[in-house]
């Protein structure tokens, strides 16, 4: 009962992991979001392993969550008989439509279990792509462009090779950070430690890295209103959700393309 999300990588076929191949060749059935992932997916999948899924050509959040409730009910049956990959271009977990489908999964079909395979993203991908260097000592904070855009502030980083966790938390929550660390990701050599707490990272170690994100931002994607959902009779055939007036139910994204148009099939970035 188990649905893998496996990022396919910035678009060579070649560049999708072992890890994430084996998913695929094993998979009884590999959705894709768009036309970009399913030309990478059918260079390990056969044609008649892609399923088909339907997202509207929209920005309205009311019809883009009924498009993801109609497509984890797609879905939700295929992953309890049998072995299931929905694929994004990058990785599933980086400005991805796999997030729409984890929370959507999680709200109305929460028997379903949800492993992520990382792929190679466009975060590191682009040096290569662009010929340029970030050298050691230099700055990077990743940023999306909201509908043309640029943000003016980095309310999100990524911080690598922290290997003072204690003096580095101090620093970033004194300038309104709430922080997260990851130590060893994916490395067989030590123990991977992924938490919120420093003192759980006292010792100094190169291969640990930390995600920071100001305080109070106001970003929810469409179907984080999938958490607070009450269904009723009849919710779930007419795509209708009831909701709690009194909860941060209906607060929305301040830009919805960042979150799914965006991502639609047609679209730049459709995955």
């Amino acid at each position: 009962m188990t649905l893998h999300g496996v990022g396919l990588g910035p678009g060579d076929a070649d560049l999708v992991t072992v890890r994430g191949r084996r998913v695929l060749e094993e998979a009884d059935v590999v959705y894709s979001p768009g036309r970009l992932s399913r030309s990478v997916a059918t260079e390990h999948v056969p044609d008649d392993r892609i399923g088909d899924l339907e997202f509207p050509m929209t920005r309205d959040e009311d019809e883009l969550r009924r498009a993801w409730r109609e497509a984890a009910a797609e879905i939700a049956p295929r992953a309890r008989d049998g072995a299931v990959a929905f694929v994004t271009l990058g990785d599933p977990n980086v400005y991805s439509t796999f997030g729409h489908l984890r929370r959507t999964l999680t709200a109305f079909h929460p028997d379903v279990d949800v492993e992520v395979v990382p792929g190679v993203s466009a975060v590191t991908a682009f040096t290569t792509a662009l010929g340029v260097e970030v050298a050691a000592g230099a700055n990077l904070t990743l940023h999306e462009a909201a509908r043309g855009t640029a943000p003016t502030g980095p309310d999100r980083m990524v911080l690598f090779k922290v290997t003072d966790v204690p003096a580095t938390h101090e620093g970033l929550v004194d300038a309104g950070y709430d922080v997260v660390y990851g130590r060893r990701l994916y490395m067989e050599q030590g123990e991977t430690v992924v938490t919120d707490d420093p003192q759980e990272l006292t010792d100094r170690d190169y291969y640990t890295l930390a995600y920071a994100e100001k305080r109070g931002l106001d970003a929810e994607p469409a179907t984080a209103t999938f958490g607070d959902v009450e269904a009723t009779n009849g919710d779930e055939s007419n795509g209708k959700v009831s909701t709690d007036g009194g909860s941060e139910i209906g607060r929305t994204e301040r830009a919805v393309g960042e979150a799914c148009g965006d991502e639609l099939p047609g679209v730049d970035g459709d995955d």
